[in-house]
């Protein structure tokens, strides 16, 4: 039997510049963590030939070929697994068919692909786990979604990632005092809003506004590296104004991103004292993420008391074999 632990991220400016349609032309560059909300995967031999793969429903089947789960499918064949092999999986956040912001999917297809490497006896490098990921999710699967979170929940830790038009990916870790991130994790309060959507369908959208939009991703870009100099130079105090400022670019891109109800929750929080915000990952639902100091985060509670808070911490491993057994 083996076990994956895969980290899911939050992303804090530059989303979007690592669709291909936009980097293409130059690069494109975020900034983001892995946090301690994670997947994950256990992989164990069957008695029979047969294939199980286990979520919120149970699939058993013949050929890799007749596996309805998409990505554990599509994992299966990358690797080289065609029969007598049983695949669960689970998450510290529950996964809903309409994604929930913070890159579950991603660190799904990292995590299985982890674990069923580990199942045959190879251990692969984190580069590996995030080209195939994404060659699972946005080459065969054709997903309309960047490649940020593949490379986050591969690597862990707190980054700043470019994606460059030959198609190579630099992740370089955000050096700084340990002071600067433990302050920076505090002031951070994530709030899951209840609203679903389907991300896809903003992406699809966002991805079809590049041209028109492409001031507003520059802009983006260019907060992911001031962003990244704020923390590296131990300013982290000035992350709650970019949050708010890149929020405001966010919105640009695609309809869908906002509506009345994250707004009005955007208000709350802001009104209650925290700096600035955005909402995890396409948009139109999921979490919304607040900077706010110590001495205002219970009125930002109180506000969004119909909210479910998650604490987080900052998660400075990528996706790991937690568990190995003959």
């Amino acid at each position: 039997m083996i076990i994956s632990r895969t980290p899911m991220r939050i992303s804090f400016a530059g989303g979007g510049s690592d669709l291909a349609v936009y980097y293409s032309k130059g690069y494109g560059s975020v900034v983001s963590t892995a946090i301690d909300k994670y997947i994950y995967i256990t992989v164990n031999k069957k008695f029979d030939d047969l294939i199980r793969v286990s979520y919120s429903k149970a699939e058993m089947v013949e050929s890799v070929d007749e596996v309805k789960h998409n990505i554990i499918r599509e994992a299966l064949k990358i690797v080289g697994i065609d029969r007598g092999v049983e695949v669960v999986y689970m998450g510290d956040i529950p996964l809903g068919s309409a994604g929930i912001g913070l890159g579950s999917s991603s660190s799904l297809a990292v995590g299985a692909l982890n674990a069923l490497y580990a199942y045959k006896g190879q251990h692969v490098s984190a580069e590996h786990l995030a080209q195939k990921a994404c060659e699972i999710e946005i080459n065969v699967l054709g997903q309309p979604i960047g490649k940020q979170d593949q490379y986050a929940a591969s690597y862990g830790g707190f980054n700043y990632i470019r994606f460059n038009k030959d198609e190579n990916v630099f992740v370089d870790p955000i050096i700084c005092e340990k002071e600067t991130k433990e302050q920076l994790n505090k002031k951070l309060l994530l709030f899951y809003t209840g609203v679903e959507r389907v991300s896809s369908h903003i992406l699809e959208e966002q991805r079809g506004n590049i041209g028109k939009n492409n001031k507003f991703l520059t802009e983006m870009v260019k907060l992911s590296e001031i962003i990244r100099e704020s923390i590296i130079s131990n300013g982290s105090n000035t992350v709650g104004k970019l949050l708010h400022q890149g929020w405001e670019y966010k919105k640009q891109l695609a309809s869908k991103i906002t509506n009345p109800v994250i707004d009005e929750y955007y208000e709350r929080g802001r009104n209650a004292g925290a700096v600035g915000g955005k909402i995890s990952g396409a948009g139109g639902g999921g979490f919304l993420l607040f900077y706010c100091e110590g001495k205002y985060q219970d009125k930002v509670r109180n506000a969004l008391s119909d909210l479910k808070e998650i604490p987080f911490r900052f998660e400075p491993q990528g996706s790991k074999i937690i568990y190995v057994s003959d």
